[in-house]
């Protein structure tokens, strides 16, 4: 990802797709225009391109300001469909005789319109949800409108949870109460014979297979949830003694999350398959296999199994699964199982991005320095100094380490009280010219030697940006996660900055300095110099899957205005679906146990103790109390 020196007379899109790696992680939804915008191309390249850019303007002209999270309706409908139609494939390549079934997790992005619109695009497919708590199971049981989707509960579950699925099963909703714990299983028991309700249970088993990744403990001995193969044959012989055994349909297991290998993938199935076998000669009907989640998303663009990507295809996937499945149950002579499979992240992460604008830059550019070293300057400094100017790839680490040798040694002076505040000055300007030149010179080396490594993050420049990393790309912050992040204009100019991304919290952790890239994480970002005039847009990609939820209210920024487009086939033209405006300041106040209206009536009072002093007019008072509560009304984030 190496900004080329001749290429900035010549720089085309396609330079600046490579250059962020587009074509890499962007699974076919976006490209880049003539015009340097990047566009959704969420029907294929062959369908129509829809500007970014278009959609910005549209959305301001509309009156909404940035930062918006835009939610592309046509990517979740393909994303559904391809995990289907993958499916089906390797069913009929393989001769399964059971069906798909996938359901999706309400966990992973739990927003109204997302499950609405999910229930929607999925009901052909009959695509169902999975839910894990009280909560989620109201609002998945609200949109099930289709009796062949599944409903599976997870968690753990009370007498109310139990007999909300109860209730579902007895409405035609195919419910399926997922034992975690030996305890659910006499409550499951009693609730069923007291509402007179025979349910469908199934059994979540623990598997010794471990797969690689950020999410290592969700399978193993010790993971938290599920059933070792002793708690599974005691509550086998529990709900065969209470009459129930016919009741058990389904086998689930989860051994994480961003799977990125998929032998990890193979191993868990084929173990699993086992333990679904012996459940089928305890004498259980059986019927359904859930496999859990796990489907990886690529946001690195590297197809390796390094932990942000993964080194399998959708049909790769699903063929892994549906012969290892068939293979294993063959040699038994014991029917196929439906398959479920629980992908969240997968179906949702392309289906958002996060558009925010540059409020400002802070460009690393040492003053200009002169090479006259004054006369009474300490020694340490004169030799410092001395070193700018000759500067060579063939003396380039000595050159760097006895810099960074000096400049240490000038520090001790100075505390030391042996150099002036000024002095002190003129080293530190001299070091950081002495960097950027040693740095200009390590991009001609075709090996670069490990200490200059840190070098481009050093020398970053910071772009403020007009949004909060706790509440909309938590994961960032929280586990490292990288996400695929570029400008969405401008992109026939060669971009010659490197930058890192702060957001505006008063948190030194509020920052971006990770960057994809398809050989190992970038320290900085190329970006193009900002100006005074027009407005800089960069954007956040395939940030569908969890960040909405885990998002949170530091220094009381809320949530994003968010906008749903939906793009026509025929024409190639957007519409606003639906826009929903961000949290106001008074909404995230209110988050936090103030009252708005008990804030406005103390500032009335304060304001008008200030006329009682004479420190302001009743005029004044008015124009300041109206502010306030202009304010209160107003967007958390930054407004023109």
């Amino acid at each position: 990802m190496n900004v080329h020196k001749d290429a900035f007379e010549h720089w085309t899109a396609r330079d600046s797709a490579d250059l962020y790696g587009i074509k890499d992680w962007g699974a076919g939804y976006f490209d880049i225009n003539d015009k340097g915008e990047l566009v959704v191309t969420a029907f294929g390249p062959k369908g129509p391109a829809v500007s970014l850019m278009e959609i910005v303007n549209g959305i301001q002209e509309r009156g909404m300001d940035m930062p918006v999270l835009l939610r592309l309706r046509n990517i979740l409908d393909t994303q559904i469909r391809l995990l289907h139609a993958s499916f089906r494939k390797a069913i009929q390549q393989t001769n399964y005789t059971g069906q798909y079934r996938g359901v999706y997790p309400i966990k992973v992005n739990q927003q109204q319109q997302v499950i609405e619109e999910v229930a929607r695009f999925g009901r052909e497919f009959h695509h169902g949800f999975e839910a894990g708590s009280k909560a989620e199971l109201i609002a998945a049981i609200g949109n099930m409108t289709d009796p062949d989707a599944c409903l599976v509960c997870n968690g753990y579950k009370d007498e109310e949870f139990i007999d909300l699925g109860l209730y579902a099963t007895k409405l035609g909703i195919k419910c399926i109460l997922v034992v975690e714990m030996p305890g659910e299983v006499p409550v499951i028991v009693e609730r069923s014979k007291a509402l007179g309700i025979r349910p469908n249970i199934g059994l979540r088993m623990k598997l010794s297979t471990r797969a690689g990744g950020q999410w290592t403990d969700s399978g193993g001995d010790r993971s938290v949830f599920g059933l070792n193969t002793a708690e599974l044959i005691t509550i086998v012989d529990q709900i065969r003694d209470a009459g129930m055994l016919d009741c058990l349909k389904l086998l689930h297991y989860h051994i994480g999350s961003q799977i990125p290998n998929i032998r990890d993938i193979r191993a868990g199935v084929i173990e699993a398959c086992r333990v679904y076998c012996g459940l089928v000669e305890e004498g259980a009907p059986m019927g359904y296999l859930d496999l859990g989640g796990g489907l990886a998303v690529d946001y690195d663009g590297s197809h390796t199994n390094y932990h942000a990507s993964k080194n399998y295809t959708l049909d790769e996937y699903c063929v892994d699964i549906i012969e290892a499945v068939a293979e294993t149950l063959n040699v038994k002579n014991i029917p196929h199982p439906n398959i479920i499979t629980e992908s969240g992240r997968a179906t949702v992460a392309y289906y958002s991005v996060l558009l925010f604008n540059i409020l400002d830059v802070t460009c690393f550019e040492p003053p200009k320095i002169s090479p006259k070293v004054p006369e009474d300057a300490n020694e340490m400094t004169k030799d410092l100094m001395n070193i700018l100017g000759t500067i060579t790839t063939k003396n380039l680490q000595e050159c760097y380490h006895d810099a960074i040798y000096y400049r240490d040694e000038i520090r001790i002076l100075f505390k030391n009280g042996r150099i002036s505040l000024r002095e002190r000055a003129l080293a530190e300007n001299a070091f950081w010219h002495i960097m950027v030149s040693v740095n200009k010179e390590v991009k001609r080396l075709k090996y670069i030697p490990d200490e200059f490594e840190g070098l481009d993050a050093a020398l970053a420049d910071i772009y403020y940006a007009n949004f909060s990393v706790f509440q909309s790309l938590p994961d960032s912050w929280a586990i490292k996660q990288v996400f695929p992040i570029m400008p969405i204009h401008r992109l026939t100019e060669c971009p010659t900055r490197n930058g890192i991304i702060s957001d505006i919290t008063c948190d030194c952790d509020g920052k971006i300095d990770k960057f994809v890239d398809l050989h190992d994480e970038r320290r900085t970002l190329p970006l193009h110099r900002v100006n005074d005039v027009d407005e800089y847009y960069l954007g956040a990609f395939l940030v569908g899957a969890y960040q909405e939820t885990l998002g949170d209210l530091h220094n009381l920024l809320g949530d994003t205005n968010v906008v749903n487009i939906n793009i026509s086939r025929e024409t190639g033209h957007f519409e606003i679906v639906k826009e929903l405006e961000g949290d106001t300041v008074a909404d995230v106040l209110s988050y936090v146990e103030y009252s708005p209206k008990d804030l406005i009536n103390s500032f009335r009072s304060i304001a008008e103790r200030a006329i009682e002093e004479k420190k302001i007019t009743p005029a004044e008072r008015r124009t300041i109390v109206n502010a306030y509560e202009n304010g209160l009304r107003g967007y958390t984030y930054f407004e023109r």
